[in-house]
């Protein structure tokens, strides 16, 4: 039962040097539960024919292993099915050590590689070798473009897999992949020195206080670019703390002004330079879109300083900080902080692949004993019912990351009884529920009455109607906006209030708090 392939690998010596090495409680839990890692699911399949070589160990009959390098096309090894995989085996090496092994045993393990992205798969199992005169076999797993004579074939089928650690794969790139990965930096690096040649004037932006220049640009994922801001008369920054951001003046393409806000993920202790990581969202509003088109170096914002809606706690006695995608700008702010401080914590990462979790190489680098991260794509997903229940109870959780990462960690809380002044989270936009329905809304000092439809944001409706309501974060994390209420039930979504503020009804942020019944006055 459990985990097929520790099945095989832990055996009674292994387990032992485990125990030895403080490994062994980890582990054991894998060979209890359903069997799981033994049928390749579409995460491995993928892997596997995105390779073009992979090691191969047999078993000789004096009991040594041997281990071979198979090459071929992208894609020679075939998936044929979730237990099954088979590749042609191309004349070469005249030694025929590996295929006089399989006659008397016919064990195989398999180590899948791709240096590039510092992954590997482990796979065991049973070979069963196709001589040439089975023509229709060899056929079905040749690769017609590969001009290579095939002697055989050989079919495997599979006991078991894992995803091995990644610490100390050294990265290596061919010159096709080098040139694929820089092929749309060159033409943009053009575009931007063509629309600065076009332009007479660095572009400056906003009417903040604090004048800054993007002095560098990073991609950090195919999504994710990071932009280095400096004082623009070399001054020493503001000084911020672990869970700052940045209101950024974000010209859309009709015209009007917006702010977003970015949190500061440099480290704190540094006063030369602010950075910010931004992630595209080709279906957003367009403020993602337009600061990865139309931000250069040179480009010039005037902002306010740092503000600060999700600070650390001081008196915490350990730290459980947890990041989901794009989230961990804040996170890895936080990290920094508390590591230069010599405080406990632990660090959570999640995204969807290694390719897509910005700042993964240098998090595992500075923080190679806290940090623990999961990949969607390695089948490898964060159980926060675990992670939370598994932390002491004097510990501090901090959240940021999506939507779903946050009202989880809030059930998660609620349902075990972790109190509201152990977790901190930060939002990143206004959420909206499929069960929202439309509200009426009364003020008493105007007299005006409307109507908040379903899917927007009670503070839009206010601004909407000519309220001047003050606002600065639009998730509920300020209190910029926090307004009376004098009758109706409020379903509080902000992260602002006290659990005490929140249970009076008295108060509510409109950004993103709405009613729960079909009316609500205020005190505006």
């Amino acid at each position: 039962m459990g985990h097929k392939y520790t099945k095989v690998a832990f055996t009674s010596s292994v387990k032992e040097v485990q125990s030895e090495q403080g490994s062994r409680d980890g582990y054991a839990r894998w060979e209890t539960g359903p069997d799981f890692a033994h049928e390749l699911s579409q995460a491995e399949s993928q892997f596997i024919e995105a390779r073009d070589s992979m090691y191969m160990a047999s078993v000789s009959e004096t009991g040594w292993p041997y281990v071979q390098h198979r090459g071929g096309p992208t894609g020679f090894v075939k998936v044929v099915d979730k237990k099954t995989l088979a590749f042609a085996d191309f004349r070469g090496n005249r030694q025929y050590i590996s295929t006089g092994n399989f006659r008397k045993n016919n064990r195989v393990a398999l180590f899948f590689m791709d240096y590039a992205n510092k992954t590997r798969l482990k796979l065991i199992g049973r070979v069963k070798v196709i001589s040439p005169a089975d023509i229709e076999s060899l056929t079905s797993i040749n690769d017609p473009r590969y001009d290579a004579r095939v002697e055989r074939g050989f079919y495997i089928e599979v006991e078991g897999f894992d995803w091995n650690c990644p610490q100390h794969i050294t990265p290596r790139f061919s010159q096709q992949q080098v040139d694929r990965l820089l092929a749309p930096l060159i033409a943009e690096n053009q575009q931007i020195k063509q629309a600065k040649a076009n332009s007479a004037q660095t572009q400056s932006i906003g009417e903040g206080s604090l004048t800054l220049t993007i002095t560098g640009i990073r991609q950090l994922t195919p999504r994710i670019r990071a932009y280095e801001l400096r004082s623009t008369k070399g001054k020493p920054l503001p000084e911020f703390k672990a869970g700052a951001h940045l209101q950024i003046p974000v010209p859309l393409e009709s015209g009007e002004l917006e702010f977003r806000h970015y949190s500061i993920c440099s480290n704190p202790a540094r006063r030369d330079i602010y950075e910010i990581a931004v992630l595209k969202d080709n279906n957003g509003s367009g403020g993602s879109r337009t600061i990865h088109q139309g931000f250069q170096l040179g480009t010039q914002l005037n902002i306010e300083p740092p503000e600060n809606f999700f600070p650390l706690n001081p008196a915490d006695q350990h730290s459980v900080l947890v990041a989901a995608g794009i989230g961990i700008t804040a996170i890895k702010a936080m990290a920094q902080e508390l590591s230069a401080q010599n405080k406990s914590f632990e660090l959570h990462f999640a995204g969807k692949s290694k390719q897509e979790m910005a700042f993964y190489d240098r998090l595992h680098y500075q923080f190679k004993d806290q940090i623990t991260t999961y990949c969607k794509s390695e089948n490898r997903p964060m159980s926060l019912t675990s992670l939370m229940l598994a932390a002491s109870a004097k510990a501090t959780f901090y959240f940021c990351g999506p939507e779903r990462l946050i009202n989880e960690a809030l059930e998660i809380a609620q349902a075990h009884g972790i109190g509201d002044e152990r977790i901190h989270y930060e939002r990143f936009a206004t959420q909206h529920y499929a069960n929202d329905s439309a509200f009426k809304v009364t003020l008493t000092e105007s007299g005006l009455s409307f109507c908040v439809d379903a899917q927007e944001s009670l503070l839009d409706a206010l601004l909407s109607v000519g309220v001047e309501l003050p606002h600065s974060c639009k998730t509920g994390n300020c209190r910029s906006c926090v307004t009376q209420v004098v009758a109706g039930e409020v379903d509080h979504r902000d992260a602002a209030l006290s659990h005490h503020e929140r249970h009076s009804g008295q108060l509510m942020c409109p950004c993103v708090s709405r009613a729960k019944s079909d009316k609500l006055t205020l005190a505006l």
